[in-house]
């Protein structure tokens, strides 16, 4: 399964990125992490729903300097092939 998610609030330069990658490669999934230009941070994660659906109710959270506004989740179909969880620029 895979996952588009856009997240929205005070979440760049707070280290949310790292937050995500954490608990994304704590979890076993896959996939990337980056900025927007707009304000967002974006990430592509791939593995199981279940723990998607994990990842994402920990995103929604937010680390302890980060404020999520929102949380917008796109599941697709297609599934990209990742080695890791990174950090993308």
């Amino acid at each position: 399964m895979q996952a588009h998610i856009f997240i929205l609030g005070f979440v760049q330069g707070v280290g949310f990125r790292a937050f995500v990658k954490s608990n994304a490669k704590k979890l076993g999934l896959k996939g990337w992490v980056k900025n927007l230009s707009d304000g967002r941070v974006e990430a592509v994660v791939t593995g199981k729903k279940q723990l998607i659906e994990q990842l994402i109710r920990t995103i929604e959270k937010g680390s302890f300097f980060s404020e999520v506004n929102s949380v917008q989740v796109e599941w697709e179909n297609g599934e990209e092939e990742f080695k890791e969880f990174i950090i993308s620029r």
